[in-house]
């Protein structure tokens, strides 16, 4: 018997999807969780070339409350943007190695 179009896996896709996740756990404040959706909108958006596929970007970790006491401080936007761009980086790496 020979599969039907629904038995088949989707196809990929042909351009970058981008999905992200934060936790409500991890962050308890809406304007955080906001601004750290912004902040990985706005640090993958600005990378040349995603390849195409659908990538998933989840907060595994607490922001530490005492560190960052404000809910949206430039210091939190400093500190998500930084380590934002170190995983993009890890990213583009084996982008680099192929190209």
């Amino acid at each position: 018997m020979a599969p039907t179009p629904a038995d088949l896996p989707p196809a990929a896709p042909d351009r970058a999807w981008l999905g992200y996740v934060v936790p409500k756990r991890h962050a308890k404040r809406a304007v955080t969780r906001v601004l750290l959706k912004r902040q990985i909108r706005a640090v993958f958006g600005e990378l040349p070339d995603l390849p195409p596929g659908l990538w998933v970007v989840r907060l595994r970790m607490p922001f530490d409350r005492k560190q960052f006491p404000s809910a949206s401080s430039d210091a939190l936007r400093a500190v998500a943007r930084a380590e934002l761009l170190q995983l993009t980086r890890k990213l583009a790496r084996p982008q680099a190695a192929a190209g």
